[in-house]
């Protein structure tokens, strides 16, 4: 009994906890002006909670039907049209909410200082066990390194280096006709939001990922960088991204058939590579050189970053980045943010139901589906961040401490001795020789110390 009460109360909490993020960042309202609204019956909201809350009770809709349907007001038919409606815009939904949990928790916990980004990657979504899902296609998960039945879910997400969040998503099919194993439904009103998606899922995934970026910067997403990997760096890319405003921090591709204008010659990585001296010393990189890219009439900036490939000593890295007021080090530092998204995908995919949850054929389903999960996460980000930070007490932290900025090793060493002398200078018994005695010990001490650390590091 004790167990089941405590089971309650948890439960319990958990609701208040999302009713009060879902008041917070005024989620019905940003519903509303995704074309998801009420003709008659329950309010839409109400259905979203439902949808929202299934991966926390660790039920499915059809469990809580079933076990608790004195507790949902509606019936299965509300939520089957609210999860299949052509209508609603979900990626402008993710979008403004993202922006808005932004622009009213993240960034007052920022400092000014730092790189906020967009980060541009893709996961494979697995429909493996039917054959008549909309718009399913045949593709190569590079993970797994087989073909598989299901969608390249590409996604934006902004990042400040300490919490992420999802911005906007596009289930992408394949261009190629033969690949898809089914179309398009011809019922969906081709002026609805749901068509304008499906067209979109059968788009090149450069091509989508420039309109991404787009609704992103239209609903001001405060990042100047974007990251990606090897498989979206190409000219026409780093061209069309910088076009709109964004500087580009990515991997760029090993291959012989993209060039970059280096003195005067179109070369590629390995050609340029081959031509300098590694950098000597115990520097964090390889080379660094400034080159351009072109097309056409276009020309670029860019500086090539080498780096070495820690899964393979022997082997090399290569960044590119349009930002030339970068440091190498910077450079480095900011693309190390792209680890995130991949840490994003497998929570959703372990945690977050994003694979288990919806079994239905409607694309809509799916897209309100992934959405839905998004929002989830969200949800958990914020929580972590207030928790862990300690400037969500309020204006009490800004009234005490000042934001840490980001310091080497070198001055973190130099402020910890100074600390450590004022303190032996407090004391009313100690002398200059005996202030100098426990400086010179304590350095001997934390020397070996380090030394210790480093070798097992190494």
């Amino acid at each position: 009994m004790n167990s089941i009460a405590q089971t309650n109360q948890s439960e319990k909490q958990l609701s208040e906890k999302m009713q009060s993020f879902l008041s917070r960042y005024h989620v019905g309202r940003l519903l509303r002006s995704a074309n998801a609204y009420k003709l008659r019956g329950f309010p839409v909201l109400s259905v979203f909670l439902v949808t929202f809350s299934t991966a926390f009770t660790q039920r499915s809709f059809f469990m809580q039907m079933s076990l608790q349907s004195s507790v949902i007001p509606f019936a299965k038919d509300t939520f089957y049209r609210f999860m299949n409606s052509c209508h609603i815009h979900w990626r402008r939904f993710t979008t403004m909410l993202a922006a808005t949990i932004i622009e009213s928790t993240l960034e007052p916990l920022t400092s000014t200082d730092r790189i906020n980004v967009l980060i541009l990657d893709d996961s494979i979504y697995h429909r493996a066990r039917s054959k008549k899902v909309e718009l399913l296609a045949r593709l190569y998960d590079h993970a797994k390194k087989e073909f598989s039945y299901g969608f390249r879910m590409l996604t934006l997400c902004w990042s400040d280096g300490n919490t992420l969040l999802p911005v906007s998503h596009t289930l992408l099919s394949t261009e190629n006709p033969k690949n898809r194993l089914a179309a398009a439904s011809g019922k969906v009103d081709a002026r609805s939001n749901g068509a304008k998606q499906r067209r979109l899922a059968q788009m090149k995934a450069t091509e989508v990922m420039l309109r991404l970026l787009q609704e992103a910067k239209e609903a001001a997403i405060p990042a100047r960088h974007v990251l990606f990997d090897t498989w979206f760096c190409s000219p026409s890319s780093l061209l069309s991204i910088h076009a709109l405003g964004y500087e580009v921090v990515a991997m760029a591709k090993k291959t012989e058939k993209i060039h970059y204008l280096h003195e005067g010659v179109m070369q590629d990585v390995k050609a340029i590579y081959k031509e300098h001296r590694k950098q000597r010393g115990r520097s964090k990189y390889l080379l660094s050189v400034e080159a351009a890219v072109c097309k056409g009439d276009e020309y670029l900036p860019v500086r090539l970053v080498f780096v070495r490939n820690r899964n393979n000593r022997k082997d090399w890295l290569v960044l590119v980045t349009t930002d030339l007021s970068l440091t190498e080090e910077k450079v480095i530092r900011i693309y190390g943010k792209r680890w995130k998204i991949e840490v994003f995908f497998k929570i959703c995919k372990s945690y977050l139901r994003l694979e288990k949850d919806c079994r239905a054929l409607s694309y809509d389903a799916m897209t309100a589906h992934v959405s839905v999960v998004f929002a989830r996460y969200m949800f958990l980000a914020v929580e972590q961040r207030e928790s862990k930070d300690g400037r969500s007490i309020g204006e009490l932290f800004y009234l005490s401490v000042d934001e840490l900025p980001d310091i080497c090793i070198a001055q973190a060493l130099r402020l910890l001795v100074s600390l450590f002398a004022k303190q032996l200078q407090e004391q009313p018994m100690c002398d200059e020789g005996k202030i100098q005695e426990q400086l010179e010990l304590f350095l001997s001490e934390l020397l070996s110390l380090l030394s210790q650390k480093l070798r097992k590091c190494a």
